[in-house]
C-alpha cells in the first residue's frame, strides 16, 4: 500500500516544476499550462489529505476547484489569443498592454 508521504511527495514535485516553468519560461501557453499543473498539485494534496483523514470536505474544494479551473482555462486562453491576434506571438516579454 502505497503511504500519505508518497503523494505528498509527487504533489510538491508537481508543484515544483509548475513553479519552475511560471518563473523561467516566457511562453504564455506554457506558462498557462505550469499554472495548471500547480492547481492540480494542490487539488492532488487536497485529496490526499481528505482520503487520510476520511473527511469528505477535501473532494468537495477540489470538485470546486476544478470548476474554477475550467472557467479559468476558457477566460486565460481566449485572453492568449486575443494577444497572439494583436502580437502574432505569445511571448510574454514583447506583450506591453499597459503602454499608450
Amino acid at each position: 500500500m502505497i503511504g500519505i508521504d508518497w503523494y505528498l511527495a509527487l504533489s510538491a514535485i508537481l508543484f515544483t516544476i509548475g513553479l519552475i516553468g511560471v518563473l523561467i519560461r516566457r511562453n504564455a501557453i506554457v506558462i498557462f499550462m505550469c499554472v495548471e499543473l500547480m492547481l492540480n498539485a494542490v487539488n492532488l494534496s487536497l485529496l490526499t489529505f481528505s482520503a487520510y483523514h476520511g473527511d469528505i470536505a477535501g473532494q468537495i474544494l477540489v470538485f470546486f476547484s476544478l470548476a474554477v479551473a475550467a472557467a479559468e482555462a476558457v477566460v486565460g486562453l481566449a485572453i492568449i489569443i486575443a494577444i497572439f491576434r494583436n502580437n502574432l506571438s505569445v511571448d510574454i516579454t514583447k506583450v506591453n498592454l499597459l503602454r499608450w
